[in-house]
């Protein structure tokens, strides 16, 4: 993990808990101490790790966990009082938050750490899988578009079209959906 985003109303803990992060070497580390500031810093920034040290001055920061867990790959912590462990924890848990309950000590947290960088890590290459079979799917999608045209105006059998592509990738050192491209740039005027 390259960057941490600690929410604590508590200077001390947030200290305590950037030190701990230095050590596990997280190189951005950024403390604020509200939820509203939260909100905005997230409009412009990602962060890999997000901690959350319950009550916030504005709020209690289960919502702003949930938020964060929905829209973001990052990995969220979220540090509650030990009686508010098990009902918070129930709640959140089924979106990918990691609750940790008060008080904790430097074992504990830095084996939830270690937990939440594995976690991360497995995200990222999901979330990678994902953008490449996506890419995938449009270069299928802009392939296929391609052929049809080719079927369409040159009177090509779908066999032929998808060799005529091939053969003209091969030739040009181009890929596939580059050929299709300019297929579809050429028949579009």
């Amino acid at each position: 993990m390259n960057s941490a985003l600690i929410i604590s109303n508590s200077e001390k803990i947030a200290a305590c808990l950037a030190e701990i992060l230095a050590q596990a070497s997280v190189i951005n580390i950024t403390t604020i101490s509200n939820g509203g500031e939260a909100r905005r810093m997230l409009i412009e920034n990602d962060f890999d790790l997000y901690i959350i040290n319950t009550p916030l001055p504005d709020e209690f920061g289960e919502s702003l966990a949930l938020n964060i867990a929905s829209r973001e790959t990052g990995i969220v912590i979220l540090i509650v009082k030990a009686e508010l462990f098990e009902e918070v924890s129930d709640r959140v848990e089924d979106h990918g938050v990691i609750t940790i309950a008060k008080p904790i000590s430097r074992s504990l947290f830095w084996n939830a750490l270690k937990l939440a960088a594995a976690t991360q890590k497995k995200i990222k290459a999901i979330h990678d899988e994902n953008l490449k079979l996506a890419q995938k799917i449009d270069d299928i999608r802009i392939i296929d578009r391609a052929k049809c045209v080719l079927i369409s105006h040159l009177s090509l059998t779908e066999a032929e079209a998808h060799r005529y592509i091939e053969k003209r990738a091969m030739d040009t050192r181009m890929t596939r959906r580059k050929v299709a491209e300019e297929i579809l740039k050429t028949y579009r005027d």
